[in-house]
């Protein structure tokens, strides 16, 4: 079953954008634990290596697995351009540059919050490939996104990616607590899959198997299809309601999973706070939005980020984020929105047509 359970999802992988895939293996841990298996596996192979070049995302798993694994964490701030937050590879290729043989690999990501974007993989995988260096992607939801898959098929091609890893519970709708460690070489993934120790849970295959045998082959791509439009209505919903608020969507077009909404704090009674948005929504059983009020810090382990959850330093407004997730349908996209200008029409100070209140 296991061998069968790969197969399908190499297969998936594969028609998913990622053509050049050559072999996976389904682990019976979460992605933060996969990503923890990669990184103790190159260290397997470079014993030298101990530092880990890091493009900032602001989710605490992505803190925590290098230092986990013992490494030096180098943080690369993002750039701002537009509205956008974008891999800075000149950083990065100064910091291979300066740890030289020191550097364990560089771990970039594909999916993330608005306005983070995808990192710049191609440009990432030939200095990977320049510079002999291992490559590891945080592919955690992007297996649903053509446009992230597609970025992993053809950084592949053009420069160097050792791993890529993804969530079975964000992209296949299982229970939490399976993932994909996926490669571009079949010696790769066997020789990570005998380094795994012990055993575990058959559950997360099980799941897995049963589901995509379920929805079959256009079953899943008929969702993904979905999703595709989901995002668009989602986008062109939430740019009418900041139409009213005096409020925007921020323009991020290479991220397409998630979006942002600003929320400028003089637009809302004295007595309001941001995150309050984020609780009212969560009571009325939308999950998943989340608040950035772009202000305090947070400390992981050794690691000290500063407006922890915008993934920079100095972004400039706060907002909510949105994500246009496969199993969202173009329902909850009226529902979603409809509550939640119900709610910015209680909390807001902006006189406008269609907010009298």
């Amino acid at each position: 079953m296991c061998r069968i359970t790969e197969g399908l999802v190499l297969d998936v992988l594969k028609s998913s954008g990622c053509t050049n895939t050559k072999s996976c293996v389904v682990l019976p841990v979460a992605t933060g634990m996969a990503l923890l298996t990669s990184l103790l596996y190159l260290r397997q192979c470079n014993p030298n290596g101990s530092v880990v070049i890091w493009p900032r995302i602001d989710q605490g798993t992505c803190v925590k697995t290098p230092q986990t694994a013992g490494c030096q964490l180098e943080v690369v701030e993002p750039l701002l351009e537009g509205d956008s937050l974008v891999t800075d590879v000149g950083r990065i290729e100064e910091l291979l540059r300066h740890h030289g043989d020191k550097v364990l690999c560089v771990m970039s990501t594909t999916s993330c919050f608005a306005p983070r974007t995808p990192d710049k993989l191609v440009h990432i995988a030939e200095l990977c490939k320049r510079y002999n260096t291992a490559h590891l992607v945080n592919n955690a939801y992007g297996i649903q996104c053509s446009r992230c898959m597609g970025l992993l098929n053809t950084a592949s091609l053009n420069g160097r990616v050792d791993l890529y890893v993804q969530s079975l519970d964000k992209n296949f709708m299982v229970p939490v607590g399976g993932s994909i460690v996926a490669g571009f070489t079949k010696e790769i993934i066997s020789s990570l899959s005998q380094s795994y120790p012990g055993r575990g849970s058959s559950a997360p295959i099980l799941d897995l198997f049963i589901t995509l045998l379920s929805m079959g082959r256009e079953g899943f791509f008929q969702l993904l299809e979905e999703r595709n439009k989901v995002y668009t209505k989602l986008k062109r919903k939430l740019e009418e309601v900041a139409s009213v608020y005096q409020e925007r969507v921020l323009e991020t077009p290479n991220n397409q999973i998630s979006l942002a909404f600003t929320l400028t704090p003089s637009n809302y009674k004295e007595n309001c706070k941001l995150t309050e948005i984020g609780s009212k929504l969560f009571t009325r059983n939308v999950t998943g939005a989340r608040v950035v009020t772009c202000s305090g810090s947070k400390t992981v382990g050794k690691i000290t980020l500063q407006k922890w959850g915008s993934h920079s330093n100095n972004y400039p407004t706060p907002y909510i984020t949105f994500a246009a997730a496969v199993g969202m349908t173009e329902a909850d996209v009226d529902k979603l929105v409809d509550k939640f200008g119900q709610i910015l029409a209680k909390l807001s100070c902006v006189v406008s047509q269609g907010n009298t209140d």
